[in-house]
């Protein structure tokens, strides 16, 4: 008579071992996937072209974390449209850790201008923070500007004569020039290119005053032919000590623009924490800062929740930044 109580009580233990169990199973494979990663090849979108500073930085950091992941990365060139274009593909591929890229941090502007379709706050996963890019105004050897102060003074007697090449209309070099611009109270005459390397060939030939970019200018500066009038970093450029900072000479402008590594959103946890790791030990390792250096590209590491952080501050800034410039009618106009 009391052998029923006992029965039920061991179906019911059966059964909820049963539902542990079939749980388990469905967990099992990916939890042994994720233990196992990465189990072949990753692919590594670079928003940039072939050879250029993007690319070289990228390729030299994938090839450090490769060896630490025991796996080839295989970098994949997808350029185009200041980098948004590499960026929607990486946001699109599937979380599974075998599809990562580098994340410029211009995706806090161009998401606000409707240039990329995603919230980059909360649509990426951040492995880690690299590297920044050293940004100077430069003019030709022969320029009548032999400071930035010369330039300034003449700028403000002239309103919007001087002109200026940059490489694309919201990107880093014409966003922070007109930053400079308000800040000195002056008025350029911005005339925008599809790349920094077309605007240097401009100034070189005569065709613009002045030239707004990252270090695309820095062997001609070296070989006499350009001479830079300021940088655009917190402090000044290691290779170009002569030049003084935006910011030394009285404008509140700092812009570094550091990019940083990523992932697709819903990236397993175990899968993200090793390629956090393996792109700490990349971005500290010396291979990479030879390669910073010589790209006068000042290393910046960030790991990846700080990252993420520092991007929603970001994003902040831009918010208003876009405002005070109206950054958005910038755009209709071209």
């Amino acid at each position: 008579m009391e052998h029923n109580p006992p029965l039920d009580r061991q179906r019911r233990r059966l059964l909820a071992g049963a539902a542990c169990a079939g749980a388990a199973g469905l967990l099992a494979p990916w939890s042994a996937r994720a233990a196992d990663y990465p189990a072949r090849a990753i692919t590594f979108i670079c928003p940039w072209p072939v050879g250029g500073t993007g690319d070289q930085s990228m390729r030299a950091l994938c090839q450090v974390a490769s060896q630490v992941l025991g796996q080839s990365i295989v970098v994949e060139n997808r350029a185009g449209a200041s980098g948004m274009i590499g960026t929607t593909a990486l946001s699109q591929a599937k979380p599974d850790g075998y599809t990562i890229g580098q994340i410029p941090i211009s995706v806090t502007r161009f998401s606000q201008l409707g240039m990329l379709h995603l919230d980059p706050r909360s649509d990426l996963t951040y492995l880690a923070r690299t590297s920044g890019q050293t940004f100077g105004i430069a003019v030709l050897a022969s320029s009548r500007f032999q400071s930035l102060q010369d330039m300034v003074a003449y700028a403000k007697a002239h309103p919007g004569q001087i002109t200026y090449g940059h490489a694309g209309v919201g990107g880093a070099t014409h966003v922070g020039m007109e930053q400079f611009a308000m800040a000195a109270g002056v008025q350029f005459n911005a005339i925008a290119y599809k790349g920094g390397a077309a605007a240097l060939q401009d100034l070189l030939g005569g065709q613009v005053d002045l030239l707004a970019d990252s270090s695309s200018w820095a062997p001609h500066v070296e070989a006499g032919k350009l001479r830079l009038l300021a940088t655009w970093g917190e402090q000044r450029a290691t290779r170009f000590n002569n030049a003084p900072t935006l910011k030394e000479l009285g404008y509140d402008v700092v812009v570094e623009a550091p990019n940083g590594i990523g992932a697709p959103k819903g990236l397993d946890p175990q899968v993200e924490h090793k390629l956090r790791e393996a792109f700490r030990t990349a971005v500290l390792s010396d291979t990479f800062k030879q390669v910073a250096n010589r790209i006068d590209a000042p290393v910046m590491y960030l790991d990846g929740p700080d990252y993420k952080n520092y991007v929603a501050s970001v994003y902040r800034q831009e918010t208003a930044l876009i405002d005070r410039l109206k950054l958005k009618d910038l755009l209709q106009k071209g």
